[in-house]
């Protein structure tokens, strides 16, 4: 990851003790004043430093968001309700919390004069009639999570063309990385990982040829310190490696990186999982710099190494 081109700022991230934010947090602490902002229904606060301010408490919560975001120059807003499953069985709750917060948040914003870079999703465009998928493409989000998303993502750029607020939307793929918490609602990587360390089946929905662009936490993140100073502001774009693999293959690199013979195991294919997915990253590449550094096998085997590690240590 390259070192943060942004310093001696008063920087908010929202979800901060969360897989990406605190992840942010690491880069950003260093040289700006940084606070944090996360009611730790999922986050931990062994992800973050000691050298921050932390304000317990709901994006959704108006005082608390209002006492976060106070004298702010910057805004990094990763808090949400991150499960497309979990948004179909509650729709109400994941628009309060991933739309409606993030208008807050930008309303919030606007009192103070802060640039905002949102975390928005590859689940706005729904099942993409081709790929590579540019930000041009259509957008027809099949759930409510994308639906927020997509939501998040219009207002984002519309309190630039509004207001004139400093905005940027960054569209994540498949993100992966340390701190990821493997489980039904996480990224397939996460998951797999655990279950070959610990002597389980790699399970694969269908016949495992879906294709998905898998993207480490550490290009997410040069992507948002690009967006924090870009002058191309209002605008969206996709954060991903613009390479695309199959989940069968990434199941076969999972075990050479574990070095165990997890065994893969079929079921059935998921009502509504898209086939394939993947990011044109022609606009951030341009525009913001982007340059994706962490190859898929190198990031599987950082990942392994730190789960290794993380256990032995318990």
């Amino acid at each position: 990851m390259r070192d943060s081109p942004i310093s001696g700022q008063t920087v908010l991230v929202t979800g901060g003790a969360g897989f990406i934010g605190s992840h942010l947090v690491d880069a950003l602490a260093p040289s700006n004043t940084v606070r944090v902002l996360d009611d730790f229904s999922t986050g931990r606060r062994a992800n973050l430093p000691t050298n921050i301010t932390v304000i317990e408490g709901d994006v959704c919560d108006a005082s608390a968001l209002t006492a976060a975001m106070a004298g702010v120059d910057l805004v990094f807003h990763e808090a949400g309700f991150v499960s497309v499953k979990g948004s179909v069985e509650a729709p109400y709750f994941s628009n309060l919390v991933n739309a409606n917060a993030t208008v807050a948040v930008l309303e919030a914003a606007r009192e103070n004069d802060a640039r905002v870079v949102t975390a928005s999703s590859a689940a706005i465009y729904g099942a993409p009639e081709t790929v590579p998928i540019t930000e041009d493409a259509p957008t027809a989000p099949d759930s409510p999570y994308g639906i927020d998303k997509l939501a998040g993502d219009h207002y984002a750029r519309a309190y630039n063309r509004l207001y004139g607020l400093d905005t940027v939307a960054l569209r994540y793929f498949n993100v992966y990385g340390p701190r990821q918490t493997a489980g039904d609602y996480s990224g397939v990587i996460s998951t797999f990982v655990d279950r070959a360390t610990n002597g389980k089946p790699l399970v694969v929905h269908g016949d495992g040829s879906q294709t998905r662009d898998f993207v480490h936490v550490d290009d997410v993140v040069q992507a948002n310190l690009l967006a924090a100073t870009t002058d191309h502001t209002g605008e969206a774009f996709n954060v991903g490696t613009g390479v695309a693999l199959s989940i069968l293959d990434l199941a076969t690199l999972i075990r050479e990186a574990t070095g165990l013979r997890a065994e893969i195991q079929f079921t059935d294919a998921r009502t509504g999982d898209i086939q394939h997915s993947c990011a044109d990253i022609s606009r951030a590449r341009d525009r913001l710099r982007y340059d994706p550094q962490v190859a898929l096998d190198d990031g599987l085997r950082r990942l392994v190494a730190t789960n290794q590690r993380e256990q032995l240590a318990e």
